[in-house]
């Protein structure tokens, strides 16, 4: 009985373990919950730079969470959460927090984003449909390191959990990218426009690890038909 179970183990960690291409879906996160979310799964402990890019579709009327990479040291140690009373977009980096408004963050569209981050210079700057912000001071001479945790659907307040319900996402999320360096302009607006782009090489939509768990699904991605 032992050994049966210690198979079973073994296979859906296997399962888990599989990357799977993501191309032509979305994540669809159809209820307010504690609990629902996504796991990515990456086996990068240290970066000095990042660049993260996803698509998001919700109509939340109130602050929600749309990336959340935690370490033990930084619960908030790559964030990007959507502040609504503010009307801003604000990325969190070994959690200092950085503030971009006039955005146009319409509901029930399509929006795409993409965060920068040097260690070195301290630089976050965030890409929004396509238009770059302005350059701001973050967070500066360490990097962001120890056991990565990286969640859709729910904003991290401990490594892992301390997840909020008037934080979690409700909607679609989809195209999911994380590279550990600075992706080039051209290759952002690339990334912005559909066309072909380098990949994630830290999170790759196309080739994905990750694990669902609760009321999570995968669907195929809802287009505006031409």
């Amino acid at each position: 009985m032992m050994f049966l179970l210690l198979l079973l183990l073994l296979m859906l960690t296997a399962c888990a373990a599989n990357p799977k291409d993501l191309s032509g879906k979305m994540f669809t996160f159809p209820a307010q919950t504690n609990r629902a979310h996504v796991k990515l799964n990456t086996s990068r402990q240290d970066f000095s730079t990042v660049t993260v890019c996803h698509r998001s579709f919700t109509d939340l009327k109130r602050d929600h969470i749309l990336f959340s990479l935690a370490t033990p040291s930084n619960s908030n140690g790559f964030l990007i959460f959507w502040d609504y009373t503010n009307q801003e977009m604000e990325p969190h980096i070994r959690n200092v927090k950085s503030e971009f408004g006039g955005l146009d963050y319409k509901p029930n569209t399509w929006h795409s984003i993409c965060t920068t981050w040097d260690s070195e210079s301290g630089l976050v700057q965030l890409w929004f449909d396509g238009q770059p912000s302005i350059r701001k001071f973050s967070s500066s001479g360490s990097n962001i390191s120890g056991t990565t945790i990286i969640i859709l659907g729910q904003e991290q307040d401990s490594h892992g959990g301390g997840f909020d319900l008037k934080q979690c996402f409700v909607g679609m999320m989809s195209d999911v990218h994380m590279w550990d360096y600075i992706l080039s302009p051209c290759e952002i607006q690339n990334y912005m426009d559909y066309l072909n782009f380098t990949p994630g090489n830290v999170l790759n939509w196309r080739a994905l690890e990750f694990q669902m768990i609760d009321k999570v699904l995968i669907e195929d991605k809802q287009m505006t038909c031409h």
